[in-house]
Formats: structure tokens, C-alpha cells, sequence
């Protein structure tokens, strides 16, 4: 990981976890991942272990903790920013974010050091991209996957079914290890990615019993049951997973909604 440089932003949270991770991939042709807030201490990290070599910005997610700071680095530095918008429309959107090179499924970043495949992972946010470095093997996962977290998957902009989707697509790459948006450096990949799988579909497999069991429930109603092991704290982050879960089921047809009420089809 001689190649990779990772720099934590000091904006840690109960969303955020220790704070976003910035990494700096390349030696001299350095190309600056997630940017994060625009918090002037942390801009002012990138810049000075960036040592006037970064060359692009390349943007996971606009959610406000990934790109704010891609602006002012980009004028800072007169270079381009690389990403894409949303689909429709996010609160968790930052506006600021207008990319340079808009990003699509299967591009690369080639440099005579190195090269990053453009993986597009929707589900946690429409326009989620994940990053492959392919002579490490290392994935950049924005927050499609994070260490010591579960990934919040909030309607309308977040998708359940496009994030199991895009789980499943990670299979298809040779990926030695993580470099998630938040936490540490992560290992088995195709361990961790079958983990979280098996963690949603259980979720769901909960959502629908109750519901048959009880018929008729609201998203209120079924909160505190479906999400027993968690306290009562968590229940606004747990509510917008919840919803995501209901509105794949609703989809699939495997359950019906009239007016607010949830049941078994």
C-alpha cells in the first residue's frame, strides 16, 4: 500500500464514524480520492502531503462529507474534478459539486504509474462509484462498504436493490482489499461482501414476517420490531433502511401498501 496515502478528516460522527477518509493514490502523479469536507485544517493536510503533485480529484459521492472540499482544491490547484450527479434528488447533496469529466461504469484513470477502473456502485446514493487500483488490487469504496458500520440506504436517492446489485458486481473483480470512505483498511473482500449480503437479506427475511405476522403495520409500527437489537437512538438512521426494505418488498411484489399500512401479498 507504498502508493496509497490516507488521510482522515477531523469530522467524526454517528454518520462519519472516526471521520471521511482522503487517500492520495501515486507517487509523483497523484490522484486525490474523496476530498471530503471542506474543513480548512483538512484541506490544508491535502495540500501540503499532496506536496503540489495531485493532478485530479476523483469524487465517490456528492453526499456533504466526500466532495465539499473538491472545489476549493480544484481552484487551489487549477485541476479537474471527476465524478457524477445524483439522478434525481438528495438532501444529502452537496450543490458544489459540478464534475469536470463526468464518470461512467468501466472508465479509467491511466497514468504511467498506475491505473483506476471505474466501478459503478449504486445504492447507497445513484451516483456512488467505486475506484479499482489495479496493480494493488485495491478497492476505494466510497461508502458502499464501510469498516465497523453499516451503510445507511436512504430513499429516495438510495436504492436497496441497486445496493445488493452492486454488492454482487464486486464479485467480478479481483479485489485484495478495501479502502473504505470510513474505518480502517479492510481485508476478505468476498468474505465481508457475502457478510453484509447475508446481513441485508436477514433484515428483510424480519420485515416480512412481522408483517405477516401482524398485518397492517405502519413504517412506525415496524421500526422497533424489525430493528430489536439496536437502541432507540439509532431508530431516524434505522427508519430510512427500513423504508429502503419496504420499497424493495413493495417492488418485488412480495407485500402490499394502502394508505401507510404494510401487509403480506
Amino acid at each position: 500500500m507504498d502508493s496509497i496515502k490516507k488521510i482522515t478528516a477531523p469530522n467524526g460522527g454517528i454518520f462519519t464514524g472516526q471521520g471521511t477518509n482522503t487517500y492520495l493514490v501515486g507517487q509523483d502523479d497523484i490522484t486525490l480520492i474523496d476530498p471530503g469536507p471542506n474543513i480548512q485544517e483538512h484541506v490544508e493536510n491535502i495540500l501540503l502531503e499532496g506536496d503540489g503533485k495531485i493532478n485530479r480529484i476523483l469524487v465517490t459521492h456528492t453526499h456533504k462529507d466526500h466532495s465539499p472540499a473538491a472545489l476549493p482544491i480544484s481552484k487551489e490547484l487549477n485541476i479537474p474534478m471527476y465524478g457524477r450527479l445524483v439522478d434525481g434528488k438528495s438532501e444529502w447533496e452537496d450543490k458544489s459539486f459540478v464534475p469536470d469529466n463526468v464518470l461512467s461504469h468501466g472508465n479509467t484513470i491511466e497514468t504511467s504509474e498506475y491505473t483506476l477502473e471505474v466501478i459503478h456502485t449504486p445504492g447507497h446514493a445513484s451516483n456512488h462509484l467505486c475506484f479499482y487500483l489495479t496493480q494493488t488490487k485495491c478497492l476505494f469504496t466510497g461508502d458502499h462498504i464501510m469498516d465497523g458500520s453499516t451503510v445507511v440506504i436512504a430513499p429516495p436517492d438510495g436504492n436497496m436493490a441497486a445496493y445488493l446489485s452492486s454488492l454482487e458486481l464486486l464479485k467480478n473483480y479481483d479485489i485484495e482489499n478495501f479502502a473504505p470512505g470510513h474505518g480502517n483498511y479492510m481485508d476478505n473482500p468476498n468474505k465481508t461482501i457475502d457478510s453484509i449480503i447475508r446481513h441485508r437479506l436477514a433484515r428483510e427475511s424480519k420485515v416480512m414476517r412481522n408483517i405477516e405476522a401482524n398485518q397492517n403495520l405502519t413504517i412506525d409500527e415496524l421500526l422497533p420490531i424489525v430493528y430489536s437489537d439496536i437502541h432507540d437512538s439509532l431508530y431516524p438512521i434505522a427508519k430510512m433502511s427500513l423504508l429502503a426494505h419496504l420499497i424493495k418488498l413493495v417492488s418485488d411484489k412480495k407485500i402490499n401498501l394502502n394508505e401507510g399500512n404494510y401487509s403480506s401479498s
